[in-house]
């Protein structure tokens, strides 16, 4: 397996900017940007408390991050907020969906 550490505490970083370029790329291929922005704000809220109440008792530890941190929480998790759902939605919309966002004339 590819040893990415060697980013040090920008590893966890390096790894949303990545996939968050690839749910970016699929996004925009299958039209669904909008989707993913309403999805992405929809769950933010609900993935904020869960994050936070986590890493509060102990559920997890992040070592390799940049240590800056955005309303309690390491500014990795925000953005990893919206990559797993952007992606999700990019990679559903490319298999499932018509290529068309809600009230667009395509």
């Amino acid at each position: 397996m590819l040893d990415i550490s060697v980013f040090g505490r920008y590893t966890y970083l390096v790894t949303e900017i990545v996939w968050g370029t690839v749910a970016a790329l699929l996004l925009r291929r299958a039209n669904a940007l909008r989707k993913a922005a309403v999805t992405i704000l929809a769950l933010y809220p609900i993935a904020y408390v869960w994050d936070r109440y986590t890493l509060a008792v102990g559920v997890f530890d992040i070592n390799l991050r940049t240590g800056i941190d955005v309303a309690g929480i390491p500014l990795e998790e925000h953005l990893f907020m919206a990559v797993v759902p952007g992606l999700v939605v990019g990679i559903h919309e490319t298999i499932f969906g018509d290529g068309a966002e809600p009230g667009s004339s395509t």
